[in-house]
Protein backbone atom coordinates (compact mmCIF):
# COMPACT_ATOMS: atom_id res chain seq x y z
CA UNK A 1 0.00 0.00 0.00
CA UNK A 2 2.49 2.54 0.74
CA UNK A 3 4.06 1.61 -2.56
CA UNK A 4 1.12 2.39 -3.97
CA UNK A 5 1.26 6.03 -2.33
CA UNK A 6 4.54 6.65 -3.66
CA UNK A 7 3.51 5.99 -7.09
CA UNK A 8 0.61 8.01 -7.04
CA UNK A 9 2.98 11.07 -5.41
CA UNK A 10 5.44 10.24 -8.17
CA UNK A 11 3.26 10.29 -10.90
CA UNK A 12 1.50 13.43 -9.43
CA UNK A 13 4.17 15.20 -9.06
CA UNK A 14 5.50 14.34 -12.87
CA UNK A 15 2.39 15.78 -14.14
CA UNK A 16 2.39 18.82 -12.03
CA UNK A 17 5.93 19.84 -13.38
CA UNK A 18 5.34 19.29 -16.78
CA UNK A 19 1.52 20.15 -17.73
CA UNK A 20 3.13 23.42 -16.52
CA UNK A 21 1.78 26.45 -19.37
CA UNK A 22 4.82 28.39 -21.19
CA UNK A 23 2.10 30.86 -22.91
CA UNK A 24 2.97 33.64 -20.03
CA UNK A 25 6.51 33.77 -21.07
CA UNK A 26 6.48 37.77 -21.74
CA UNK A 27 7.65 38.98 -24.99
CA UNK A 28 9.98 41.36 -24.95
CA UNK A 29 8.90 44.65 -26.84
CA UNK A 30 11.79 46.85 -27.43
CA UNK A 31 10.74 50.81 -27.83
CA UNK A 32 10.81 52.75 -30.71
CA UNK A 33 12.31 55.78 -28.30
CA UNK A 34 16.02 56.18 -28.75
CA UNK A 35 18.45 57.41 -31.81
CA UNK A 36 18.95 55.76 -34.66
CA UNK A 37 20.96 56.12 -38.22
CA UNK A 38 19.47 54.97 -41.11
CA UNK A 39 21.84 52.50 -43.42
CA UNK A 40 20.09 51.12 -45.98
CA UNK A 41 16.29 51.11 -47.70
CA UNK A 42 14.80 49.19 -50.28
CA UNK A 43 12.53 50.61 -52.73
CA UNK A 44 10.09 48.77 -54.40
CA UNK A 45 7.30 49.85 -56.91
CA UNK A 46 5.03 47.13 -58.52
CA UNK A 47 2.14 48.27 -61.38
CA UNK A 48 -1.53 47.14 -62.04
CA UNK A 49 0.03 44.65 -64.14
CA UNK A 50 2.08 42.91 -62.05
CA UNK A 51 5.57 44.72 -63.46
CA UNK A 52 8.08 45.83 -61.00
CA UNK A 53 11.37 46.29 -59.13
CA UNK A 54 13.00 46.57 -56.04
CA UNK A 55 16.24 48.29 -55.60
CA UNK A 56 18.28 48.49 -52.23
CA UNK A 57 20.15 51.68 -51.60
CA UNK A 58 23.20 51.13 -48.92
CA UNK A 59 23.69 54.46 -47.05
CA UNK A 60 27.14 55.89 -47.21
CA UNK A 61 29.37 56.43 -44.04
CA UNK A 62 28.29 60.24 -44.36
CA UNK A 63 24.60 59.45 -44.78
CA UNK A 64 25.07 56.85 -41.88
CA UNK A 65 25.86 59.93 -39.67
CA UNK A 66 22.06 60.88 -40.34
CA UNK A 67 20.19 60.24 -36.91
CA UNK A 68 16.41 60.25 -36.18
CA UNK A 69 15.44 60.70 -32.70
CA UNK A 70 12.15 59.26 -31.53
CA UNK A 71 11.89 61.21 -28.08
CA UNK A 72 9.05 59.65 -25.27
CA UNK A 73 6.84 62.21 -25.55
CA UNK A 74 5.84 61.68 -29.32
CA UNK A 75 8.25 64.56 -30.83
CA UNK A 76 11.06 63.98 -32.62
CA UNK A 77 14.23 65.55 -34.81
CA UNK A 78 15.22 64.17 -38.05
CA UNK A 79 18.82 64.94 -39.43
CA UNK A 80 20.12 64.30 -42.65
CA UNK A 81 23.20 64.10 -43.70
CA UNK A 82 25.16 63.84 -47.52
CA UNK A 83 28.12 65.09 -49.11
CA UNK A 84 28.26 68.27 -51.08
CA UNK A 85 30.15 71.20 -52.25
CA UNK A 86 33.25 70.71 -54.05
CA UNK A 87 35.75 69.17 -52.64
CA UNK A 88 32.91 66.87 -50.80
CA UNK A 89 31.99 67.32 -47.48
CA UNK A 90 29.83 65.83 -44.87
CA UNK A 91 27.34 68.27 -44.13
CA UNK A 92 23.88 68.59 -42.39
CA UNK A 93 20.98 69.03 -45.95
CA UNK A 94 17.76 68.39 -44.01
CA UNK A 95 17.39 69.04 -40.57
CA UNK A 96 13.66 68.94 -39.35
CA UNK A 97 11.46 68.67 -36.08
CA UNK A 98 8.26 66.35 -36.22
CA UNK A 99 5.81 64.83 -34.27
CA UNK A 100 4.50 60.53 -34.24
CA UNK A 101 1.98 58.25 -33.53
CA UNK A 102 3.03 54.76 -32.60
CA UNK A 103 0.54 52.19 -31.70
CA UNK A 104 2.15 49.26 -30.38
CA UNK A 105 -0.52 46.58 -31.24
CA UNK A 106 -0.75 46.99 -35.01
CA UNK A 107 2.60 48.66 -35.71
CA UNK A 108 1.64 51.14 -37.63
CA UNK A 109 3.22 54.90 -37.36
CA UNK A 110 2.57 58.23 -38.41
CA UNK A 111 5.36 61.18 -38.31
CA UNK A 112 3.86 64.57 -39.58
CA UNK A 113 6.80 67.12 -39.72
CA UNK A 114 6.89 70.49 -38.41
CA UNK A 115 5.41 72.67 -41.36
CA UNK A 116 3.88 70.13 -43.43
CA UNK A 117 0.14 69.07 -44.45
CA UNK A 118 0.58 65.61 -45.40
CA UNK A 119 2.16 63.15 -42.96
CA UNK A 120 4.43 60.00 -43.61
CA UNK A 121 2.52 56.72 -42.64
CA UNK A 122 4.05 53.39 -42.74
CA UNK A 123 4.74 50.57 -40.71
CA UNK A 124 7.12 49.42 -38.33
CA UNK A 125 8.01 45.92 -39.50
CA UNK A 126 11.32 44.98 -37.01
CA UNK A 127 12.14 46.59 -34.23
CA UNK A 128 14.18 44.98 -31.50
CA UNK A 129 17.39 46.22 -29.77
CA UNK A 130 19.55 47.04 -32.60
CA UNK A 131 17.40 47.17 -35.18
CA UNK A 132 14.17 48.90 -36.81
CA UNK A 133 12.72 48.75 -40.06
CA UNK A 134 10.10 51.10 -41.28
CA UNK A 135 7.66 51.02 -44.56
CA UNK A 136 6.82 53.69 -46.11
CA UNK A 137 3.86 53.18 -48.15
CA UNK A 138 3.07 55.91 -51.25
CA UNK A 139 -0.54 56.17 -52.12
CA UNK A 140 -0.27 59.12 -54.47
CA UNK A 141 -0.63 57.01 -57.79
CA UNK A 142 -3.30 54.57 -57.46
CA UNK A 143 -2.17 52.31 -60.41
CA UNK A 144 1.31 51.97 -58.72
CA UNK A 145 2.04 50.44 -55.73
CA UNK A 146 4.90 51.94 -54.18
CA UNK A 147 7.07 50.91 -51.31
CA UNK A 148 10.05 52.51 -49.32
CA UNK A 149 11.64 50.30 -46.41
CA UNK A 150 14.73 52.16 -43.85
CA UNK A 151 16.51 50.28 -42.00
CA UNK A 152 18.21 51.59 -38.87
CA UNK A 153 20.50 51.03 -36.19
CA UNK A 154 19.67 52.30 -32.66
CA UNK A 155 22.86 54.43 -31.30
CA UNK A 156 23.47 53.51 -27.39
CA UNK A 157 23.59 57.00 -25.73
Amino acid sequence: MKKLALLFAGLSLMVATTACNDDDVAVQEFPIVGTWKPVAEVRTEVDLDGVGFSDEIVYTTCQQESRWVFNENTSGKRTDKDEVGSPLVCSTINDRNFSYIYNKTDKNIEIKYQGTVVSEKGQVVDLNAETMNIKFVDNTNPSVYKTTTRTFKRIVQ
